[in-house]
């Protein structure tokens, strides 16, 4: 136990919430590594600065539930991004041969955001909820939305003001896609014709590609002025409503980059859990035939779509990975799986490739912690563990993504043969053992 009595502790680095940590294990919120804390019984309190804090640059921090790290450096979010993965590993015995630098996404790139709204007395109030909390910090600025999404939010308060009751909530999904913002509400009340015309308005007046509402009875479109599409791999792919789309264009090019490295020279690829073709498109447009399986049946009809003519060489199917993985006959024959699974991460599917004698499996996941557990069934399969490229791609949050390589002892692609030559990324530098 602690003593009682005030002390001055170093901060000597961020946990996995973000939260400083001491040598001895005392935790201080809001901290960053080299702050000096004064821990008593009255809590922890800043008494200076260390080197790696720096003043947040948005008036809602801390409140605002979107970010955690606004007040921590690039270089030792970076820093963190790497360790997270790394104790995330070590807690399961495993280390990466090498890390490659941590990229991180820039400012106001975020292309997708969940805002939640509700009807006040005082009018609609509308943002993210505060950390752990069901309140709505009322959004006035925000340095990680695109300026396109954050244009909408005033205009969006007045509609809905139009539309919800004293007490109601609503959702709001926006995606900023190639053609416009694909606008989607849900939980509002428009089953008058005055109600959908004045959405529709709302949509020309704001230039939006496509708005839409979801309610009991499913999605409605109310106005569809362009088709929403992006372009994956020089293919343009159609969005279905909800798709998922990596947040930032940034983040996505630094992920789609590590897993076409880590896949170069391959000729035959299975990407499981594919969505609308963030990889597949790009590896068959690299010359590789491409399997693509997914258990969003929009999703894989849009991808089907854009690659029936623009890529002759992808094969797609609708699967539940998680109910039927892919077994180890079925990826017989395979070069390279790559396999992008939800948080949950993919236990089944990982054991069997597990099984499966593949040469490299290509590990792409936003969650260290259900990552590091199908490594683990990866590496007792008899795959090493290779380079990991961290991507902090959700900037100030505490979320981090990462591509991974995993191979079998003597199946080496060109691609690592070729880093190996000049020197590779760099080796992995043993960060401090996780909470």
């Amino acid at each position: 136990m602690h003593r009682l009595v005030s002390e001055l502790v170093r901060i000597e680095r961020l946990a996995g919430r973000g939260d400083g940590v001491t040598a001895d294990g005392r935790y201080a919120p809001l901290a960053a590594p080299g702050d000096l804390f004064r821990f008593g019984a009255g809590g922890a309190e800043l008494i200076e600065a260390g080197s790696a804090r720096v003043t947040p640059v948005c008036a809602h921090f801390p409140a605002c539930g979107g970010c955690q790290l606004q007040h921590v450096s690039d270089t030792a979010y970076a820093r963190w991004c790497e360790e997270r993965i790394a104790w995330a590993l070590r807690g399961v015995g495993l280390e990466a041969a090498a890390y490659a630098p941590a990229q991180l996404t820039p400012p106001c790139s975020r292309r997708r955001a969940a805002l939640r709204a509700v009807r006040t007395a005082g009018g609609v109030v509308l943002g993210h909820s505060s950390e752990a909390s069901h309140r709505i910090v009322d959004m006035a600025e925000c340095h990680v939305l695109r300026p396109e999404l954050l244009a909408l939010v005033a205009p969006l308060r007045a509609l809905l003001a139009r539309h919800m009751r004293p007490g109601h909530g609503a959702g709001i999904s926006m995606t900023l896609s190639d053609t416009g913002v694909d606008l989607l509400l849900s939980n509002l009340d428009v089953a008058r014709e005055t109600d959908a015309a004045d959405l529709a308005q709302f949509a020309q007046a704001h230039d939006l590609a496509r708005l839409a509402v979801e309610g009991p009875g499913g999605i409605a479109i109310i106005a569809m002025r362009r088709a929403p599409q992006v372009r994956l791999g020089a293919v343009d792919v159609r969005l279905p409503p909800v798709p998922f789309l990596q947040p930032t264009r940034e983040g996505e090019a630094a992920l789609v980059a590590a897993v076409c490295t880590a896949a170069q020279g391959a000729r035959r690829v299975a990407d499981l859990f594919c969505g609308l073709g963030t990889f597949a498109l790009p590896l068959a447009g690299a010359g590789a035939r491409v399997l693509a399986v997914d258990a969003s049946g929009p999703a894989i009809a849009a991808l089907e779509a854009a690659a029936r003519s623009a890529r002759p060489g992808l094969a797609t199917a609708h699967r539940d990975l998680f109910r039927r993985p892919l077994t180890a006959t079925e990826l017989a024959g395979f070069d390279v799986v790559v396999f992008d699974p939800p948080r949950a991460g993919a236990r089944e599917q990982a054991a069997e490739l597990a099984r499966a004698a593949l040469p490299c499996v290509i590990a792409v996941s936003c969650n260290p912690a259900t990552f590091a557990r199908d490594a683990a069934l990866l590496a007792a399969g008899g795959y090493r563990l290779g380079r990991i490229w961290p991507v902090g791609q959700f900037r100030w949050s505490t979320h981090i993504e990462l591509v991974a390589e995993f191979r079998r002892p003597g199946d080496r692609t060109r691609a690592a043969r070729r880093a190996d030559a000049t020197g590779g990324a760099r080796h992995a530098n043993h960060p401090p053992s996780p909470d």
